[in-house]
């Protein structure tokens, strides 16, 4: 059954800091007014859309082509990937990411931790999800939106059964232009390159975009740097209980064929996810639960003098 936003908002709405509407499409969100940010979370997917530090301005991008529909999850923002990333490896026909982006989550919780704003949202196992994974789970969100943006993953398994699954915080990170953004903290990484048929190969120094991007750090730092001279900011990303760090870029040619993105957008962001996807798959046994965790910070940044060749 579908609670009203009105409904919802009578429940859960905290005054002068949290509010339940209706977004785009129809679609219910949690807005967050807090002294430090602007904040929004759709139940749609447990889908965080917008981090607005009154320090920095928006942080995450937000495709413009969006659908916006039920069955299509929201492009852009942080997208909660769940119990598989990338395509399902024994079935083509399965959702990419799984069926936790396009799944109407359940609003638990709205509170205040000093000035913050914690929003909690949650989806378990059920008929539709059975069809795709035969697993009983719980799986909530955790969103503390302030100067800083926390995000918290929480799986945990409710049935009798072990199972191993894949994650990611699928985060969008607004850039002035991916190809004049770097990240530091991968040197000597080893990664999969997703683009090169899934060859293994290590980092060397600094990371930057310059056509289609899309890796699997492995074992990877629980810190790093995204720095970006267009908006003269830096954006840093310390994880916890994440294994490996995805970054990805549709460069030109792959954005233009997607219709929730559209050709130049690829430019507009960079996607560096906290994960344990691949060969570190996390495991639980019935009764275990495992949390994962993205904390995320912004400053300004200007970029130092370049040295004359």
């Amino acid at each position: 059954m579908h609670t009203s936003a009105a409904d919802l908002n009578h429940r859960f709405g905290v005054a002068d800091r949290a509010s339940v509407v209706v977004g785009h499409g129809g679609l219910t969100k949690v807005v967050v007014s807090a002294p430090a940010a602007f904040g929004e979370i759709y139940l749609h997917g447990g889908h965080v859309t917008s981090w607005v530090p009154k320090t920095s301005g928006e942080v995450l991008y937000l495709s413009p082509h969006s659908l916006w529909q039920d069955g299509h999850a929201i492009r852009g923002g942080v997208p909660v990937c769940f119990p598989w990333f990338g395509d399902k490896a024994d079935d083509a026909s399965a959702p990419a990411h799984g069926f936790v982006r396009t799944r109407l989550w359940q609003l638990e919780s709205i509170g205040l931790a000093d000035d913050d704003v914690v929003v909690s949202m949650a989806t378990e196992s059920d008929a539709g999800t059975r069809k795709w994974w035969p697993f009983d789970f719980r799986l909530a969100c955790r969103a503390r939106f302030g100067a800083q943006l926390t995000l918290e993953l929480m799986v945990a398994n409710s049935g009798r059964t072990g199972f191993s699954f894949e994650e990611a915080l699928h985060a969008y990170f607004k850039v002035g232009d991916a190809e004049s953004v770097f990240v530091q903290g991968l040197d000597a990484t080893s990664f999969i390159d997703k683009t090169d048929k899934y060859r293994e190969k290590q980092q060397v120094g600094e990371l930057r975009v310059s056509s289609e991007t899309d890796r699997v750090y492995l074992a990877a730092p629980q810190t790093l740097n995204l720095f970006d001279p267009g908006l003269k900011r830096g954006v840093t990303v310390r994880k916890r209980n994440s294994l490996t760090t995805v970054v990805w870029n549709p460069g030109a040619e792959k954005s233009r064929a997607m219709t929730d993105l559209g050709a130049e957008q690829w430019r507009n962001f960079v996607c560096v996810e906290a994960s344990n996807v691949g060969p570190y798959a996390v495991a639980l046994g019935p009764g275990e639960q495992h949390t994962m965790t993205a904390h995320v910070e912004v400053e300004h940044w200007h970029q130092p003098a370049s040295k004359s060749r």
